[in-house]
């Protein structure tokens, strides 16, 4: 048996790492999964509250997303956060461009399939968990879309 040299071992600790990090990854989306589950996010009805103004349970748990999203950038800024691997996490502004077309198309797209399928994508495999079967359908059309955007991406505008 030859030694390893110090790249092989090298590589060998990064992918023990990596598959530990993927590991911890896989346990906290399943256990977020759950989550969105009990507390109803991923429920039809919901949605449908949602959409025709009949309840603020989702409007609640989006805007409480947006506080702790805007509350972990400002502490990602403010203490010099590192990546795991010991790189800063740097955060630019963007300069605006006022009303981009192509923000105002996807984000229409987007919210017409969702509120014609009735389901967030986010948790689309929560809600296959859940028995759910038919958004099968809905998970493999949105492969489809993704797939057939990285075929087609060369011939698209992009600003």
């Amino acid at each position: 048996m030859t030694p390893m040299r110090a790249t092989e071992s090298e590589a060998e600790a990064r992918g023990t790492r990596s598959r530990g990090i993927l590991a911890r990854a896989a346990l906290l989306g399943t256990l977020f999964g759950f989550v969105l589950v009990k507390a109803e996010v991923v429920s039809w009805f919901r949605i449908q509250e949602m959409f025709r103004f009949q309840s603020f349970h989702m409007y609640g748990i989006l805007g409480s997303a947006v506080l702790v999203g805007m509350t972990a950038t400002w502490l990602l800024r403010s203490f010099g956060a590192v990546t795991i691997d010991g790189e800063r996490i740097a955060i630019r502004h963007r300069e605006s461009r006022g009303l981009n077309r192509r923000y105002w198309l996807g984000g229409a797209t987007f919210g017409l399939g969702w509120g014609l399928l009735g389901a967030c994508p986010g948790p689309i495999y929560a809600l296959i968990g859940t028995g759910s079967t038919v958004l099968l359908v809905a998970l493999a059309s949105a492969l489809f879309g993704t797939w057939a955007y990285a075929a087609l991406r060369h011939r698209l505008p992009h600003y």
